[in-house]
């Protein structure tokens, strides 16, 4: 397959082709351009979340745990990407693995039930 167009331009070009494709949901589209963006910053939170993102979305759950994992794993407290890790064990039907990363995301994000 030619990626040539998928990975051409600057970071920050191929950056706004990605948001253009996730935007017009064409997530396999996104994730082309994002797995490459990732490959070079992959210290880079923006990019990997919505990699994965792009992943969930288009059913690749398998990449879209281990782009989650990895974020996770570099920040404990990224709230989204635990929301998104639980969400996608859900999808795979783990619930068991999911409730802890749901009950930690909505604590971090203050949502604590009211009694």
């Amino acid at each position: 397959m030619d990626t040539t167009y998928y990975d051409q331009g600057t970071l920050a070009e191929r950056w706004d082709r990605a948001q253009l494709f996730f935007d017009a949901k064409d997530y396999a589209g996104a994730a082309r351009v994002l797995a490459g963006l990732v490959e070079e910053v992959p210290e880079q939170t923006g990019p990997r979340l919505l990699l994965a993102r792009a992943y969930y979305h288009s059913a690749q759950l398998g990449r879209a745990e281990s782009e989650l994992r990895a974020i996770v794993e570099r920040d404990p407290v990224e709230h989204y990407a635990r929301l998104m890790l639980g969400r996608t064990l859900q999808r795979q039907a783990r619930h068991d693995e999911a409730e802890p990363h749901l009950r930690l995301a909505s604590a971090l994000a203050g949502d604590f039930p009211q009694e």
